[in-house]
């Protein structure tokens, strides 16, 4: 091969070392959250020396002081002399899930069995697995990952649809289908105090996380729940939105499910997809946002789907009727597509 042909040895192996960076980058964070020691350091307004960090959060002052100078190193600190103290707008991103921009979610998670270590051990086979044979740990990290989609749907994604939030701030009835372990559920009730709501997941487990987060959120008589697979979905109608938050593309029939959605919502209802959008081409494979989505997608095979291009929606709610389309995207891995039943 000549230079001509492409990158030559020397300018690929920085391409490696910058993978080998971020993994260590990612342990890091990973370990700081799991053992208290970015909350610890966000706690300090003075900063801390890794002594001091590790007096606070009973580690070794040795080891803690290695984590420092990596924390350092990736940027999740800075340092004045020997003490350490949390960068800008870090303890939002990593420790605040109610922000629109938290992320500390997705760094546990990436880490789960889940995700990759199963992937590999079952990559001769290709045996799949369903949410039901997920661990609890596994189920609690997604939604913890799927919280922040919900903070940037209800109320601002919903708000780009044109005519839905005016609707819903006078009542209505939302279904939101796919619920998870019920944080959109508790954040759409506070939101739309006039409308009845609507939960529905095929996972049990997730159900009764459900049923107890709207509890102790006191919103419990607004909402109901029911454990059902989109595809035999059963919900009474009417329904003036139908919401699918990041789950759309794990449908097993997704044809079946916006038929069943169509049945549910009343005339001129409207159908919410808030969903990953895919890379299209290889230059959005190899953005960071696509390569974070082409590590989703190693747990989303084992459960016999992927993630779709946002275009995807166009054509599957098109082909089924809706009218008055658009889309919005909200951050590089955040997009709505919408769509109205036809009055």
């Amino acid at each position: 091969m000549t230079d001509q042909d492409g990158p030559t040895l020397q300018e690929q192996a920085p391409t490696l070392l910058g993978h080998v960076a971020g993994y260590a980058s990612h342990r890091t964070i990973s370990m700081g959250l799991r053992q208290g020691l970015i909350e610890t350091l966000a706690g300090s307004t003075d900063g801390m020396t890794p002594e001091e960090l590790a007096d606070d959060t009973d580690l070794d002052p040795f080891y803690v002081a290695v984590w420092c100078r990596s924390a350092l190193g990736a940027g999740v600190c800075t340092r004045t002399g020997e003490r350490y103290r949390l960068a800008p707008h870090m303890d939002t991103l990593l420790l605040d899930p109610s922000s629109p921009a938290y992320l500390g979610g997705i760094f546990p998670v990436f880490e789960q069995h889940e995700m990759f270590d199963r992937f590999e051990s079952v990559l001769d086979s290709g045996e799949r697995l369903w949410w039901d044979q997920c661990s609890p740990d596994w189920i609690a990290g997604v939604a913890g990952t799927g919280a922040p989609f919900y903070t940037r749907l209800v109320p601002g994604g919903l708000g780009q649809v044109p005519g839905l939030l005016d609707q819903l701030t006078s009542g209505g009835r939302i279904v939101d289908t796919a619920c998870g372990a019920g944080s959109g559920l508790v954040r759409l009730a506070e939101h739309f105090p006039h409308c009845e709501i609507v939960g529905v997941d095929g996972d049990a487990h997730s159900i009764d996380l459900a049923e107890k987060r709207v509890s102790d959120a006191g919103v419990a008589d607004r909402i109901t729940l029911y454990a059902s697979p989109l595809e035999e979905l059963s919900v009474e109608p009417p329904a003036t939105v139908v919401i699918n938050n990041i789950s759309m593309h794990e449908c097993r029939d997704i044809d079946g499910v916006t038929r069943n959605v169509l049945e549910v919502l009343e005339p001129g209802g409207w159908f919410v997809i808030s969903d990953f959008p895919f890379p299209q081409d290889d230059e959005g494979l190899r953005s960071v946002p696509g390569r974070i989505m082409g590590g989703i997608q190693f747990f989303e095979a084992q459960i016999d789907d992927q993630l779709l291009p946002r275009s995807a929606y166009d054509d599957l709610l098109t082909r089924h009727g809706f009218t008055d389309l658009g889309a919005h995207q909200l951050t590089p891995v955040h997009a709505l597509t919408w769509g109205r039943k036809p009055a």
